[in-house]
């Protein structure tokens, strides 16, 4: 297992593989309350940078539920994101999201933000489905299960106060 390291994230690549050209095309949903939560200090632009290592991002979402600041809108926005604002919790429409990209012809990669270990079953259809995998989360509980489905996993550090 190779490891890359950066001073915001650790990606840990499951398999080796010599570097494809052209990149890969990526479709990403991030799990808003799950992983955009104060305490964890986690900005989008650290997220798509690293992505970027892996391939191109084509789809950014973000789920958040109907209490999200709006600043936090703003933020996501602003980053180039489509925010996705649900009533209730989120897990339903990250589900459907992720779906969506993994029967989207152009997507090659599914990215998804999340800790949570529910998401298991959408990382084991994307692989039947030809799709490479990448989980992104921080610790603490970042599922063991969901780290060790995906191809690779990308471990978020909390930032410092900047």
């Amino acid at each position: 297992m190779r490891r890359l390291k950066n001073v915001i994230t650790k990606i840990l690549r499951r398999e080796e593989k010599e570097e494809e050209e052209p990149k890969k095309t990526i479709g990403l949903i991030i799990d808003g309350p799950n992983i955009l939560r104060k305490e964890f200090k986690i900005r989008l632009e650290d997220i798509k940078k690293a992505l970027e290592k892996i391939g191109k991002i084509r789809v950014a979402k973000v789920v958040l539920n109907q209490y999200a600041p709006q600043g936090l809108i703003e933020a996501v926005v602003n980053q180039g994101f489509e925010p996705i604002i649900v009533a209730g919790d989120t897990d339903v429409r990250v589900a459907i999201e992720a779906m969506e990209l993994i029967y989207n012809s152009d997507i090659d990669v599914l990215a998804l933000a999340t800790r949570d270990a529910d998401f298991l079953p959408i990382i084991s259809e994307a692989k039947r489905r030809g799709k490479e995998t990448v989980v992104i989360g921080v610790e603490p509980g970042f599922a063991v299960a969901l780290q060790n489905a995906a191809d690779y996993v990308i471990i978020m550090e909390k930032r410092e106060e900047d």
